[in-house]
């Protein structure tokens, strides 16, 4: 399975917006572009570069490669509404954004892992592609066996004593280690900071 193995803070210092909870401390101790001519570059300046870093920003965020985001792209392009919202929607309902949104995992990166080495029944079947798409009705639950690993026992400690973030697409139950899907993801309720009209413009070139 391809994946991007750039370092996360090398990524989170380029769009100047930290991808990892980690990438917080390194960026407040280095900021700027990184490179040996990164004073070098010009930052701003033309349309086509603010839209460019939008994309690159939000691919990044959700962990998807170029392929991978521009088909998700064209696809809400096809979808009825505001293209934008669409591709949000999209990139929320992702299994591992899921797993990462009811706090089963400090980053979307570990939560990609999480699916990724099968420790997740989607309807009672084991999955391992965290691309799948979650609809109303779907139940993610731990399996059985991961279940008795140490991360899953003290899944608690990962969540914290708040517990998961609420919101109204998902029903967490942290004892049962199970999600279940609700509704849709609301605009509101996706990842802050993103202009996905910018993203769209940049593919309707």
């Amino acid at each position: 399975m391809a994946r991007d193995n750039t370092p996360i803070a090398k990524q989170s210092r380029r769009e100047g917006y930290a991808l990892h909870p980690k990438a917080h401390k390194i960026m407040a101790r280095k900021s700027g572009i990184p490179g040996q001519h990164a004073d070098m570059r010009v930052r701003g300046g033309s349309l086509y570069l603010t839209q460019l870093r939008e994309k690159q920003k939000t691919r990044r965020i959700y962990g998807l490669l170029e392929k991978q985001f521009a088909k998700l792209v064209h696809e809400a392009q096809k979808a009825e509404g505001q293209t934008g919202e669409a591709l949000l929607n999209y990139l929320e309902r992702r299994a591992d954004n899921t797993v990462y949104r009811a706090g089963f995992a400090t980053s979307r990166r570990a939560a990609r892992q999480l699916v990724s080495h099968g420790h997740f029944l989607l309807n009672g079947h084991r999955i391992d592609i965290p691309s799948i798409r979650m609809k109303s009705g779907d139940v993610l639950e731990v399996r059985p066996k991961s279940q008795k690993s140490e991360y899953f026992k003290n899944l608690e400690n990962v969540i914290g004593a708040a517990g998961p973030q609420p919101l109204s697409w998902l029903k967490t139950d942290v004892k049962k280690r199970k999600i279940e899907i609700t509704g849709s993801p609301k605009r509101e309720e996706a990842e802050v900071g993103i202009n996905e009209q910018l993203i769209v413009e940049y593919y309707s070139r």
